[in-house]
């Protein structure tokens, strides 16, 4: 039997001088038969007879879904500005937003590029197409991003990634990576078809809009640099940006707004 989707909104107090509306929601993951909580923020003028482009951001390991409107609480003015609506869904602790090969239980890629879309697209009034959509993240959500929007060019319309592990190959032992994809020793071809460095063949020139940064004192930072040679090898046209900074809230409060500032200009092409 179907199971019946609801919302429960909660009104969050203003973290800034605008007026936007945040709710808590909960969703339905039937690929993962289990809630799911997620953040929405609508700009103050939201219209149910208007539709909205969406911003989906994926939050890093050991993060929730309430990290993004706790530590970067512009959004909310990005929202009111620029008459978009946010998307901060729960990626779990260390989920690096696949669908595991080697555990059935973790299916986040199916969660977040169709169960989540499909519950957000019926719940608020929504662009329904992947012009109107954009995702992004943070760590490991930089990686997700990239790897949902490569996989889901059809959904997506513009990406991009913040000081993202855009590579994991480097990273056997880290990040509860191993419970999602098996050993490397033993597991090496799972790694080596989810990395998203050797998904650029995925993707054809003006395929998807997309956009990364890294900042030059991040332990990611040469894994973003092999991205972004690739990307020039294969005349897939991106923006790639690196500047000052490490693996920090204060890089990714700066990042955040030049990658708005991208997804909306490329709204509706």
């Amino acid at each position: 039997m179907r199971r019946l989707l609801f919302s429960l909104t909660v009104t969050l107090f203003c973290f800034s001088s605008n007026a936007a509306r945040v709710d808590t929601v909960l969703t339905f993951s039937p690929s993962m038969q289990k809630d799911i909580k997620a953040v929405v923020v609508l700009p103050d003028a939201y219209e149910t007879d208007k539709e909205y482009p969406v911003i989906y951001l994926l939050h890093g390991y050991s993060g929730n879904y309430s990290n993004y409107i706790k530590s970067t609480p512009k959004i909310k003015d990005y929202a009111d500005n620029y008459s978009i609506i946010f998307v901060c869904p729960d990626g779990n602790y260390g989920s690096w937003y696949f669908d595991s090969p080697v555990d059935s239980s973790w299916k986040y890629e199916t969660y977040i590029a169709t169960e989540l879309i499909q519950w957000i697209d019926d719940h608020y009034s929504t662009i329904k197409d992947r012009k109107g959509r954009a995702i992004t993240g943070l760590s490991m959500g930089g990686h997700g991003a990239l790897y949902l929007a490569f996989k889901h060019q059809d959904t997506f319309g513009s990406a991009g990634s913040m000081s993202g592990g855009v590579d994991i190959r480097p990273y056997p032992n880290n990040w509860e990576l191993a419970k999602r994809l098996g050993d490397y020793a033993t597991h090496k071809q799972n790694w080596e078809d989810n990395t998203v460095i050797n998904m650029v063949h995925l993707l054809t020139p003006n395929s998807l809009r997309i956009i990364f940064d890294c900042g030059s004192e991040d332990f990611f930072y040469k894994v973003n640099n092999n991205l972004h040679e690739k990307l020039l090898e294969r005349n897939i046209p991106h923006d790639y940006i690196s500047r000052p900074g490490g693996h920090s809230w204060d890089y990714w409060n700066n990042s955040i707004e030049y990658q708005v500032l991208f997804f909306v200009k490329g709204f509706g092409e």
